[in-house]
C-alpha cells in the first residue's frame, strides 16, 4: 500500500508556518544523512510532521488529550508509510524511531507542550 502524501506541497508549506521554531527546524535529519532511507521516503515521512504542523495551527488543541488526537493521526500515517520502506528494502527501525520520535516531541514542545514522548506516538507499530 502506497502513500500518497503531496510532498512538493508540504515542503513548499513548511515556510509558511506560523511557528518560526518548526518553520525552520530540519525534520527527520538523521534519517536524511543516512543512505539506508530513502529520501523520497523519508520526505513523505517529513510531509507528515509539516502536516501535523499545520492541523496544530489550525486545530490550536487546548488540552494534551486534544494534541494526542493530532500525534496519533500523523502516527498513523508513519504506520502506512512502512510498507513503502519495506519495498525499498528499508524499514522504520531503531534508529529512525528514535529520529521520528524526537521530532514528534519537537514539534508538541514548539507548540508549548510538555507531552510525554511515547504518548504522542502511541498508535505506532513500528
Amino acid at each position: 500500500m502506497s502513500t500518497n502524501i503531496n510532498v512538493a506541497d508540504m515542503a513548499k508549506k513548511q515556510e509558511e508556518l506560523t511557528n518560526e521554531a518548526v518553520r525552520n527546524y530540519a525534520f527527520l535529519k538523521e534519517m536524511y544523512e543516512d543512505s539506508y532511507f530513502p529520501n523520497k521516503l523519508v520526505d513523505k515521512g517529513k510531509a507528515i510532521l509539516v502536516g501535523l504542523c499545520f492541523k496544530i495551527e489550525q486545530k490550536q488543541p487546548k488540552t494534551l488529550d486534544e494534541l494526542y488526537k493530532l500525534t496519533h493521526a500523523a502516527t498513523d500515517k508513519f504506520n502506512d508509510l512502512q510498507s513503502d520502506f519495506y519495498e525499498a528494502d528499508s524499514e522504520i527501525e531503531t534508529g529512525a524511531r528514535e529520529c521520528i520520535a524526537v521530532d514528534f516531541a519537537f514539534v508538541a514542545g514548539a507548540y508549548g507542550f510538555e507531552a510525554d514522548i511515547e504518548e504522542l506516538i502511541a498508535t505506532r507499530d513500528w
